[in-house]
């Protein structure tokens, strides 16, 4: 999830004559990818979640052949004597043989209540491993019953427990997603969103829209997290939802499912080109593998 993230700049070019099928993630069915050429413009490297890690090779396939630089792949507590250890120690092999950083995919709100216990169990066996170049978190405090109830002590509690995961992750690099509107949330004298940089290497701000443009659109939502990353000097990924989330038109308007990929990448282009300039800028992010592979070109 280097401790500056400044990613090497990816240009892809991915040419295929005939079909080449990929096993979708979590499911059966095959990923159909035609000839493709694809350039990722300097700075737009991009990232993906794994949450699903059983098949190794069909996730290095689909991130080489979309662009993907990095991959946050989910690791269970206590990993070292998990069955998910021999497809993480797969998938690292094979994403590092392909140049893919691979970072450590953790988090769940009731962190918060417990940073010791994500250290002992979580944090550090996963770093034991050698399998990952950084961390990264996806805790979501205001998921907690208590965030509507006592909002402060919730991102009190949040910062005390990325104060604790940073300190004990020493020398590798934590990042942390957040969702564009924490810009909107205090903390102390300043916003959660600027703290969680503060105290990170960087972030990914999930600004889940399949419009670039527009008041409610992509670019739009994540303006106050770039200028804030360029701000504090901190590298920010904006990331883009691929995943079915239901049918309300809340829901629909947050995910790109149901989009071909070429339709997707008409929004993503958008979004590169009215960031690309700013200093904070690092790529794009895609969540996730699953909802990714299901994408028809």
């Amino acid at each position: 999830m280097t401790h500056s993230l400044r990613l090497t700049h990816l240009v892809v070019r991915v040419a295929v004559v005939a079909l080449l099928a990929i096993t979708a993630i979590g499911a059966t069915a095959a990923l159909r990818a035609e000839a493709v050429v694809e350039q990722v413009p300097p700075g737009a490297a991009r990232a993906m979640w794994v949450w699903d890690t059983s098949n190794p090779q069909a996730v290095v396939d689909l991130a080489v052949a979309r662009g993907i630089g990095q991959l946050y792949a989910a690791v269970p507590p206590n990993v070292g004597s998990s069955p998910q250890l021999a497809q993480l120690t797969q998938l690292s092999t094979l994403a590092r043989q392909k140049g893919l950083r691979i970072d450590a995919l953790g988090g769940d709100p009731g962190w918060v209540d417990d940073p010791t216990w994500v250290v002992d169990n979580w944090l550090r066996p996963a770093i034991a491993t050698h399998l990952f170049s950084g961390v990264h978190v996806d805790i979501e405090p205001y998921a907690t019953p208590a965030w509507q109830t006592s909002r402060s002590t919730v991102v009190r509690k949040y910062l005390s427990t990325l104060d604790t995961l940073v300190k004990a992750a020493g020398t590798v690099p934590l990042e942390a997603d957040i969702p564009f509107w924490l810009d909107e949330v205090p903390a102390g004298k300043s916003t959660l969103d600027r703290e969680v940089m503060r105290r990170t290497k960087g972030v990914t701000v999930m600004a889940y829209r399949n419009t670039a443009a527009g008041p409610d659109g992509t670019i739009a939502l994540s303006a106050k997290a770039v200028e804030a990353g360029t701000a504090l000097g901190v590298p920010v990924r904006i990331g883009q939802e691929t995943d079915d989330l239901g049918t309300d038109p809340v829901e629909v308007k947050q995910t790109f499912h149901g989009f071909t990929v070429a339709q997707m990448e008409v929004q993503l282009d958008q979004v590169v080109a009215a960031d690309s300039s700013s200093p904070s800028f690092a790529g794009l992010a895609i969540h996730s593998a699953a909802g990714y592979a299901a994408m028809t070109p």
